[in-house]
């Protein structure tokens, strides 16, 4: 909490096409249940553990922490 860090993320191929005006939106977040696992953020057992803390993930876009999405163009 309250570091810098960096994350390169790999995603798998997918297919989508993006028509003219269509968005997409980035979503960052430590937890997608329930879908997976519950995570609460506090680094204990998820079996065991009753004390959930609040995660919040910042993603930094200036010039000393440059951010970027690649996505690759078929045509």
């Amino acid at each position: 909490p309250g570091e810098v860090a960096e994350y390169r993320i790999r995603c798998y191929p997918m297919a989508n096409v993006f028509e003219q005006g269509h968005r997409i939106r980035l979503d960052v977040t430590s937890s997608s249940f329930p879908r997976f696992s519950r995570n609460l953020n506090n680094g204990e057992d998820v079996g065991t553990s009753t004390r959930i803390e609040v995660a919040r993930q910042t993603v930094l876009h200036t010039d000393v922490y440059p951010s970027r999405v690649i996505l690759p163009v078929v045509a």
